[in-house]
């Protein structure tokens, strides 16, 4: 590890502090080293506070030291007013001579703008210090700003056969197969509070009835999206209850009426996805768990709109039932979790964005 990665890493590591606070802004971190040594750190705590290069800035006692330091930052500084000053024009003002940087800011606001104002001020920029790690880091923000839609994660537990479900044609008829065990419900609760919107169709919410929310991990609920587009779902479902509020896509009036509920109505002779997802990311809703059913999710496989999947295989067998999406487990990371197995893959499409 040469002393530039050293210092980015730590920057990487002030930046993780700022997770589920900073949105939709990036998670930053920064450092201000001095022959050396750290005189400096800041991280981008909350969303319209102080940038990680100002708290930086800030937390240097002897701010004289400035012009003869390097200032170490994960992600490119910005070069326009938003709601804060640029960082780029901070970091020339005073007159820090080198500047670190993992990787450029995709924003087109920003987007290497902040590089040349500072190199045509004279300062010596060096970018591309873990990169890859920068990227994964705030992935969800590369791929809105890319792309111009929500981060999409797909999930399901099949079996080892490779089925998801029992077939079934109604809640009465059979209770749903039981893939996944203890452990990884509470480690998708978890995925749950990582992310703003959480997915399913009109089947999954019939013959499921789930709650969608993040019951068995701490952390903020997400909301919950579902597509109703024949207003099938009851009122009593578990789907509309208090935990979070829930976006309804149907293609008519909707009848059921809550302060939580939000029926929006899209056009289902079109790509209904596309629809959904150009909706979400106008509300703000920039990262999305897609969690079933098998048609839902291989929609969403087949229009390559996902960057992540989350697939549990349990060793258990169900011999017959709903076949479970297909997707290329080449190159998928793999955990195992008591009787099952972790598969997290990526889509080549957005994996290497840069």
């Amino acid at each position: 590890m040469t002393i530039d990665e050293k210092f980015m890493r730590r920057c990487l590591q002030l930046a993780q502090k700022g997770e589920g606070f900073a949105k939709p802004n990036p998670m930053v971190g920064a450092v201000i080293v001095h022959n050396g040594k750290v005189i400096g750190e800041g991280f981008h705590r909350q969303f319209g506070e102080a940038h990680a290069e100002e708290n930086a800035i800030r937390s240097v006692k002897n701010p004289a030291l400035l012009s003869s330091s390097t200032m170490y930052v994960s992600l490119e500084p910005c070069a326009h007013y938003g709601k804060t000053p640029p960082c780029a024009e901070l970091i020339i003002e005073n007159k820090i001579p080198k500047v670190v940087i993992a990787v450029s800011d995709p924003n087109p606001k920003v987007s290497g703008k902040g590089i040349k104002m500072m190199h045509s001020a004279g300062i010596d920029v060096t970018i591309g210090i873990l990169s890859k790690e920068a990227e994964e880091l705030n992935r969800f923000f590369f791929v809105n700003q890319l792309y111009n839609r929500p981060y999409v994660i797909l999930k399901w537990a099949q079996s080892a056969d490779g089925f998801i479900d029992h077939k079934r044609l109604s809640a009465e008829e059979k209770a749903p197969a039981q893939i996944s065990n203890e452990l990884t419900h509470s480690i998708v609760h978890k995925f749950r509070t990582k992310v703003q919107g959480i997915m399913v169709g009109t089947n999954t919410a019939l013959l499921d009835n789930p709650k969608l929310n993040a019951r068995k991990w701490f952390g903020n609920n997400p909301t919950r999206i579902v597509i109703d587009k024949d207003a099938k779902i009851p009122s009593n479902a578990e789907i509309f209850n208090d935990d979070a509020n829930v976006i309804v896509f149907t293609q008519s009036d909707y009848p059921i009426k809550k302060n939580n509920i939000k029926p929006i109505a899209i056009d289902f002779s079109e790509d209904t996805n596309r629809q959904i997802l150009k909706y979400l990311y106008a509300e703000k809703i920039y990262s999305v768990i897609v969690e079933g059913g098998a048609h839902l999710l291989y929609s969403f496989i087949e229009k390559k709109l996902w960057d992540e999947a989350y697939v549990e295989i349990s060793k258990k067998k169900l011999i017959s039932g709903v076949k479970a999406p297909e997707i290329s487990m080449v190159n998928a990371i793999i955990k195992k979790y008591l009787d099952s197995s972790q598969h997290y893959l990526k889509n080549k499409i957005t994996q290497n964005f840069l």
